[in-house]
């Protein structure tokens, strides 16, 4: 007598049909067009064109999304062809306290935070920055800042990916106010405002008392050149004009046997 399979058996293979069948429904409906459609490979040349050019040339007069910048000004700082004296929008507090905060982050390692072109890694040996307080970067245009930060200048290389042009336009407004703060008169502050000299608000601060010394560029090695004055490049004023002077607590080492500590 022959023995049937068990009900579990029989809707095994029920369920293993019906899936076989639903497969060969689908491989026969399944076409290759899209594995075989005509499409482009960058830079290879095609038939479909005439001019036999497979990546199309941009339509003319067509600008990408977010790059009109219509105000050319605002973007490059330049006005025909010549560097702009004028800021492209108000000056308020919260730009410059922008401003500040951008170049303390960008700026400062290279120029100081008083702008002198001593940041830390000059008193570590790398060449001398730009000094905002020499008598040519004093008269220099409002658009030479933004120029200089948008293409870059000499050694120092561009910084249009880190500042957007807003903030690139907002560090401009605090190094005009770094330069008016270490040139400042008595007559320029507010009638009634109360002035103390930088020595005493030291001594009130806890500061030592050469903290408010006139600065100068640090005597560090340059590219293995035991002093700055010994490679050409002149060290910085005082911002009055005046010979160098010691500066003090913020003075790097002295060279040790034409190496730097």
């Amino acid at each position: 007598m022959q023995r049937r399979g068990s009900r579990f058996e029989v809707r095994g293979k029920n369920a293993v049909a019906m899936c076989a069948l639903a497969a060969a429904g689908l491989l026969a409906g399944c076409r290759q067009d899209m594995h075989d459609q005509p499409k482009f490979f960058p830079q290879r040349g095609t038939e479909f064109y005439a001019d036999g050019r497979s990546v199309r040339p941009q339509v003319e007069n067509t600008v990408a999304r977010g790059q009109l910048h219509e105000d050319n000004y605002y973007y490059t700082g330049m006005q025909n062809g010549k560097e702009g004296n004028a800021m492209p929008f108000p000056v308020t507090m919260e730009v410059l306290q922008r401003g500040q905060e951008r170049f303390n982050i960008y700026c400062t390692p290279c120029h100081s935070r008083v702008g002198n072109g001593a940041g830390m890694i000059v008193q570590r040996g790398y060449r001398p920055a730009g000094n905002f307080h020499t008598p040519r970067l004093m008269a220099a245009p409002i658009g030479h800042f933004f120029n200089v930060m948008t293409n870059g200048y000499g050694a120092m290389p561009d910084y249009a990916a880190q500042l957007k042009p807003e903030d690139r336009w907002a560090v401009v407004a605090y190094i005009k106010a770094l330069q008016l703060s270490q040139n400042a008169k008595t007559a320029d502050a507010a009638p009634g405002a109360q002035i103390d000299s930088l020595s005493s608000l030291a001594e009130r601060e806890g500061l030592p008392p050469n903290f408010a010394n006139e600065w100068v560029l640090p005597k560090t090695a340059v590219y293995g050149t035991p002093n700055n004055q010994d490679n050409g490049i002149p060290q910085a004023l005082s911002p009055n004009g005046k010979s160098p002077t010691p500066m003090g607590a913020a003075a790097s080492p002295e060279p040790t046997n034409g190496k730097p500590q």
